[in-house]
Order: C-alpha cells, then structure tokens, then sequence
C-alpha cells in the first residue's frame, strides 16, 4: 500500500488490521498530513462511490459505529484467503456440449414424476427443492467464488492489505482466463429440466449475483495486483457474456420474463454494459425498465402480482423488490432515476416498498402462501437504502422497527446509517 511516510515500525506493533488502520489515522493526525491511502472513489455501479470512499476515511479513523461490521469483514477475508482455487472443469456432470467449460445445473423446483416409470419428463413443485440439484456443482461453485472475491475486494478496498486483492484476482483469473479452467462465456445448460430441455433463459438467474463482481472489480483497481491483462481479460469475457445475453434464445427468453427473473436480467445487462463503457446500451435498458419491470410487474397498491403467486411469496416479494432497488443504483448512473419513477397511477419503488412494511413490522399478517420463514434481512437492506436514496427518516424508522440486524452485518458497510 502506498503512504506518504513510511508508518512499517509504527504499525508494527498493531495485531489486527483494525489497529493498523487506527494507528494510521493517529499518525496522519500527529503530523498534520493524511496519508495517500488510496483515497480516490472506486468505480462501483451498484454501491455509491462517494459514500464507499467515505466509509473507508470512517474506517481508517476508527469510527467505533463501523468498527463490528469491519471486523466482521476481515475476518471473513482472512477466511476467503483460504478458499479456491474455482473452477467448473472438475465436473462429474458432463453437458451436453462435451464441454466441461460449459456452465451446467438443473432446475431446483423440478422433480421425477411418479405416475411414469422413468420419471420423465420432470413436473414443478414451486419452492420445493429436489436435492438432485445438488450433485451438479457448477451453481455452488460459482456462488462461492463470487463471495470470497467481493469480500476480498471490500477488504482490500477498505483496508489497503494487498494480499486480499492478490488472492480475489487469482480466483478471477483461474476461473474466468485460464484457458484450462476457465469457465465458458455462456449459460446454455443452466437449471435444464429433465425431460423437457437442455438449459433455459430462467438459469440466468444463477449469475445475478455477478452484479456485485462488477462492482469488486471496481475496488480492485487500485491494486497492484489488478494488471492490464487481468482488465482486458475480464472486458472481453464479460463482453462475450453481455453479447451470449442479449442474442442467444436463453437470453433473449429470460428478457421476457415478468417476474424477478426479468428484473435480474436486466440488472446484470446493465451492470456489465456499465463495466464494458457501453453507456449506451445501460441507459437504453434503464429506459426501457420503466414501462417493462415498474409498470408491469408492481400493481397501483405496490403488490407484485408475479412474486405473490409463488409459495414462497415473501421471499420472491423480497428478491424483487431488492432487484428493482439495484436497477434504480444502477440507473442513476446513466442520468435515468428509477428511485422518483411512478407511473400516472402510482405504480413505483417506493409503493412497494411501503405496502410491505406493515406486515415486516407486525401490524398486518401476510394473507399469501409462504411455505419459508420470513427472512427480513433484504427489507432491512430495502429500507435502509431508500432512507439514503429518498433521504426519508422513516424508512430508516421502520428498518429499525425489523428485527435486530446485527452491527456486524455488512449492510452497514454498504450502506451506513445515514446521518439526517
């Protein structure tokens, strides 16, 4: 990490990082002059790169408020130092290219039917998981690799420790660059349904968490680690991926879809059109949410017809409403607000978020099928990132009215109490 004096003897006797990051703002202090420590605003589309800069300055002067979730999250870095190599080469499971590069999984609610001897074709039980997804690694692989690298790059990002960026780039390069391991650039064989196909547009959503690996990419920058080639491998892979998305049958299909599914697309289209410096194209898709994600999918009361139909209609309800919130971080970035967006008849983001929150905080009971328990860390995230968005202090009110996020949770990295 570069500094502006040389701080090694004093930083020396400090064991944990968070000591390490105090002791530089003592001394930045002591002499009257900030050290360098990488203060410039990452280039992140779903965060906001003003308020991550300014948690990093908060950290390194050992705001007490973020110190829990900072220790949280070096622990858990320290944890990924640990984890991978990932690939999806090692499968057992080979698809039906012959291409052990090729993505492969089956589909999680789809189950053998009794009523014929070999099962097939496969029959829907929404929300129930046939634990045969499970001998196809490539989901949980991929899944894991993106964890360990965004909790890295945040590490790295907030803390300056080099050896966190060093391992997240390594995972990226053995998983998306090395021609050995390398995962190919598309999802064909995604959650395929015995029986019935090969892959389908609905298996995209297994990469929505990618979204967040844009923003880890932006973090990494600044690292030593993150070279030329690793950025003009990673463009043209996820410049493979976007083009696999926007022409292919899955893709084209899952563009369509009404629900969550559609949502996520549209928010991992933009995140890499974003990535790759296609504006262009993000601002177009953002455009285009509008009538096709806001105006279809929530009604004038901020239900969401798609998600209620599902068994587990809180969860979907949830999934939904945190992907519309991710296209309105994305959206901002292009000049589109989709935070203030409502149609003539009231349909928006903050319609459903305020027709949910009576039944998080208790005052009504969910009236739909929902064969899970309620999980309100995403609402909590939902409210506490309108509070920031809206500047509204009563979505921070009714976030705290949730059940108890832990002070270690990373949504108070990400998103920080704000302060009105």
């Amino acid at each position: 990490m570069k500094r502006t004096f040389n701080l090694l003897r004093f930083t020396a006797v400090f064991s944990s990082a968070w000591g390490c990051l105090t002791a530089l703002a003592f001394v930045s202090i002591l002499f009257g002059q900030a050290h360098d420590f990488r203060a410039e605003p990452a280039k992140v589309f779903i965060l906001d790169p003003q308020t991550l800069l300014e948690v990093k300055r908060r950290v390194a002067a050992g705001d007490r408020e973020l110190k829990p979730a900072f220790d949280d999250l070096i622990k858990d870095a320290d944890r990924a130092l640990k984890v991978g190599p990932f690939t999806i080469t090692d499968k057992k499971n080979t698809p039906p290219s012959g291409d052990v590069h090729d993505y492969t999984s089956l589909a999680p609610y789809w189950w053998p039917d009794p009523s014929k001897p070999d099962g097939l074709p496969y029959v829907r039980r929404d929300g129930q998981i046939n634990p045969e997804r499970d001998k196809f690694l490539d989901r949980s692989i991929q899944r894991d690799m993106c964890d360990a690298v965004t909790n890295l790059a945040l590490a790295y990002y907030l803390s300056g420790n080099e050896a966190y960026a060093e391992h997240a780039v390594e995972l990226l390069r053995v998983f998306f660059l090395d021609e050995k391991t390398k995962m190919n650039p598309n999802l064909n064989y995604s959650q395929a349904i015995k029986g019935q196909n090969i892959g389908r547009g609905s298996g995209i959503v297994e990469t929505a968490g990618w979204i967040h690996l844009i923003d880890a990419f932006g973090m990494l920058k600044s690292s030593r680690a993150w070279t030329e080639q690793i950025d003009q491998g990673l463009r043209a892979w996820f410049g493979a991926f976007l083009d696999w998305l926007l022409t292919s049958e899955n893709g084209k299909d899952e563009s369509q879809s009404d629900n969550n599914h559609g949502t996520q697309y549209d928010g991992q289209v933009c995140a890499y059109a974003l990535f790759l410096g296609k504006s262009e194209l993000a601002r177009q898709v953002m455009e285009q949410a509008k009538a096709k994600r806001i105006a279809k999918q929530i009604e004038p009361d901020g239900r969401q017809p798609s998600e209620l139909a599902r068994t587990s209609s809180w969860g979907y309800s949830m999934i939904n409403l945190r992907n519309l919130e991710h296209l309105a971080s994305l959206a901002s970035k292009v000049g589109v607000d989709l935070w203030n967006y409502e149609t003539p008849d009231g349909r928006g983001i903050r319609r459903v978020l305020q027709w949910h929150v009576p039944f998080a905080i208790g005052q009504k009971k969910w009236p739909y099928e929902n064969i899970r328990e309620f999980d309100y860390e995403i609402m909590f995230t939902s409210l506490r990132r309108a509070a920031i968005a809206y500047k509204e202090p009563q979505y921070e009110k009714w976030a705290e009215a949730l059940p108890a996020v832990k002070p270690t949770d990373r949504v108070n990295l990400l998103y920080p109490k704000p302060k009105f």
